[in-house]
């Protein structure tokens, strides 16, 4: 019997090893689009709704303060699984479906949300120079496909994803999206820039020769298995660019690498490209770890405002807007990190872990000695950083409770970082250098950042595994093979070692638990001065751009009284008198089932079922209500060490509206700005009447009578949670205006 089992083996082996040695796999290659330009009709519909929206809240006000631009609407994140981490979830195994190509990604954005712009950002770190190759041409077809360029029905922009991921604070310096405004071959970059350490190992995939060979054969899609296996190949066979050479002098079939933000802006320097660097995500723990914070991004060349000129606020990863006082991380007076205590409003993760420990003492263990695991199991914690679960070998996504979550924040991203929020980054001074401080002058957007190639995915709150990131293993059986932690729980806490490269990390993370935060995701919104590229483009250069949480919510923010008459949101001004605002929102057109007529003929009913399950944003002529207008003043440092919580007023003031179809209009000003004597920041969040979206109560904690989470529900993305499940809860979706920087004349 022995005998047999190990020539089965052998010959298990072997059959594996000669499919893999005959070069089994095919190309991921971008995909065919289908979809044509957008019919006239279908485009006029969507002007002239507008237009009856916007004549409507500008009822009775004079010509001269009627707005002049439109409004459009799109995404600026958006990943095929040209992205490895896309690739993986794409398999049976994880839930997935498939392949998810550049082509998917045009069509869907024509026919199924219905975008006006987007942008391919697939990431940096695992994308071959023929990968790019690829997508430049795909990118072209499908603007080839928008018709007349002075007023195409959609623009697309060419970019990628610089993914930095360190495993501390100190040298992490997180996601940043570079989008380039051209697209003709000799006005690109040959190669896309990653955020690789040149002088760290490459992040293949480092699994034993067995499980690498069985792989293809257990799985249910062995041919998908193949092609990614094919995939890793081409990528970890491209060789590293040479370091410290002008990009232009690089080779074109090389790997080029930017392991910090300032050797980022150098090489899109060097390059001459007109491009715009985005960063993303900085408040969600999946990547940042403990600590993680803004201020070394403002330390010498490792901002720059040219190419920084906005933040992706909002996501399918949640919300990094609010800023709180509360930490995931203490300092002793040494400097040591240390574990702090629980508050009313926030339960660290290395707490929880020693509680859970603590549950684990057995009735024979002494109270001296179940403390001292308890103790231990938090440091171990904090010492791990952003893999700290895996020191609690055992734990179940329950036991973890609410820990590290912002509890009162809107939509918040996973394990939230409070010093990675957008509002921390807006009270910022940096005063090493002499003259006026640096600091941040962000615009706010939104996108979506979907790995499915489905830009634009918040129109619906449908389809959670097709709408969100939702993935995990497919049955109990393959939870067992994918797991990278014991599931035995253990008496006492295990320190563990860091994570080396990008692609251990992304098999060590707390998958499981984030599921609960993945959303449908938001939008970038622009006041154009036309539907063409330039005039997309120059709207953000002006940082007239704002950010909602998916809807296609209407937003005007000005200035009445700079020093040079009118200003829109994102604009610095002067004022000498105390500085006098307009708002005016509409609500998002609610939708209709199904999609549209032109829809069903541009892509046809299998592919609009593919692709959109059929389902597109079909708009009707009625709309949600405002419910209140919500103003945030936040009064950037002066001095050094500036305490930030006393700078971010939020809300400053707030405004109910009433129940009004044509929308919400508001008028303030602030009669303290000049005593204050200092530069102001105002943005308004227009926040609109509940309507229910996927994950919109995470991890929907039961509270005790001290408002403690004693139990949570998950929303698992694998085979505890029904697929048919959206894990729908009530939701205020909102739009963000960019902030209009005040300061006093003089």
């Amino acid at each position: 019997m022995i005998q047999w089992k190990m020539r089965a083996r052998a010959g298990f082996v072997l059959a594996a090893a000669v499919l893999l040695s005959s070069g089994c796999g095919d190309h991921e290659g971008p995909g065919e689009i289908v979809g044509e330009t957008t019919p006239p009709e279908a485009l006029g519909a969507r002007v002239a709704r507008q237009a009856i929206a916007t004549d409507g809240i500008f009822r009775g006000v004079g010509y001269d303060q009627r707005p002049r631009k439109q409004i459009l609407f799109g995404d600026f994140h958006v990943h095929t699984t040209y992205s490895a981490d896309a690739f993986i979830t794409s398999l049976a195994v994880y839930n997935g479906d498939g392949t998810h190509p550049m082509a998917d990604a045009c069509d869907y954005a024509r026919y199924c949300s219905a975008l006006d712009f987007w942008s391919i950002n697939d990431h940096a770190e695992a994308m071959t120079p023929a990968h790019w190759d690829e997508t430049k041409e795909s990118i072209r077809e499908c603007n080839d496909r928008a018709g007349d360029p002075l007023n195409p029905d959609m623009v697309s922009f060419l970019g990628w994803e610089w993914s930095h991921i360190r495993p501390t604070a100190e040298e992490h310096f997180g996601h940043k999206n570079v989008i380039v405004y051209e697209t003709d071959e000799d006005k690109v970059p040959k190669r896309v820039i990653s955020s690789l350490d040149p002088e760290k190992p490459r992040p293949d995939i480092e699994i034993s020769l067995l499980a690498r060979l069985a792989f293809p054969i257990v799985a249910p899609d062995t041919q998908r298995v193949l092609d990614m296996q094919k995939y890793e190949r081409e990528v970890t066979s491209v060789p590293m660019c040479e370091v410290g050479v002008d990009t232009r002098e690089l080779p074109d079939d090389c790997h080029e690498t930017a392991p910090t933000p300032d050797i980022l802006f150098e090489k899109l320097a060097q390059g001459g490209w007109e491009s715009v660097v985005i960063p993303h995500g900085n408040t969600w723990g999946f990547y940042s770890p403990v600590g993680t914070s803004w201020d070394k991004q403002l330390v010498g060349e490792m901002h720059d405002p040219n190419y920084q000129t906005m933040v992706e606020m909002y996501s399918g990863h949640g919300n990094s807007e609010e800023y709180r006082g509360w930490r995931d991380v203490a300092y002793d007076s040494a400097g040591a990190a240390t574990c702090p205590d629980p508050s009313e409003d926030y339960l660290a993760c290395c707490h929880q872990a020693g509680e859970i420990i603590r549950d684990r003492c057995a009735e024979d263990v002494s109270d001296e000695a179940c403390e001292a695991r308890v103790e231990t199991a938090r440091q171990n914690y904090v010492d791990a950083g952003i893999l700290g679960w895996e020191t609690v070998p055992g734990a179940s996504v329950e036991d973890w409770l609410d820990c590290g979550q912002c509890r009162d924040c809107f939509n918040p991203s996973f394990a939230y970082r409070p010093k990675g929020s957008t509002q921390y980054a807006m009270a910022l001074s940096n005063f090493d250098e002499a003259g006026e401080p640096k600091r941040f002058r962000f615009g706010f957007i939104g996108s979506s950042d979907n790995h499915l190639a489905r830009p634009g995915t918040g129109y619906k709150e449908i389809d959670r595994h097709d709408t969100t990131e939702a993935n995990g293993p497919m049955d109990e059986t393959w939870a067992g093979r994918l797991r990278t932690v014991s599931a035995d729980p253990t008496p006492e806490s295990t320190p563990v070692a860091p994570f080396k490269h990008l692609g251990e990390f992304l098999r060590r993370t707390h998958a499981e638990r984030q599921m609960s935060f993945f959303m449908t995701g938001g939008l970038v919104a622009v006041h154009a001065e036309g539907r063409h590229r330039r005039a997309i483009w120059d709207a953000m250069g002006r940082r007239e751009v704002y950010g909602t949480s998916g809807e296609r919510m209407l937003l005007w923010f000005d200035l009445a009284n700079g020093s040079d008459g009118r200003v829109a949101m994102g604009s610095e001004a002067t004022v000498s008198a105390p500085p006098r605002f307009r708002v005016r929102a509409v609500g998002s057109p609610k939708q209709q089932d199904g999609c549209p007529d032109y829809a069903v003929r541009g892509l046809g009913a299998e592919r609009l079922e593919s692709l959109c399950r059929s389902e597109c944003h079909n708009p009707s002529d009625e709309r949600h209500l405002i419910s209140r207008i919500e103003v945030v003043r936040i009064r950037p440092q002066v001095r050094p060490g500036e305490p930030v919580e006393d700078l971010i007023e939020d809300p400053w003031r707030r405004f109910a509206c009433a129940p009004d179809t044509d929308g919400c209009a508001v008028e303030f000003d602030d009669p303290d700005f000049l005593a204050g004597g200092r530069e102001a920041i105002y943005y308004v969040r227009a926040v609109q009447e509940p309507t229910p979206a996927i994950n919109a109560g995470n991890l929907r904690c039961k509270y005790d009578g001290e408002g403690n989470c004693i139990e949570v529900d998950p929303c698992y993305g694998g085979y505890q949670t029904d697929k048919s499940d959206d894990c729908l809860s009530p939701n205020e979706e909102r739009a963000w205006s960019s902030p209009i920087f005040v300061s006093p004349a003089g």
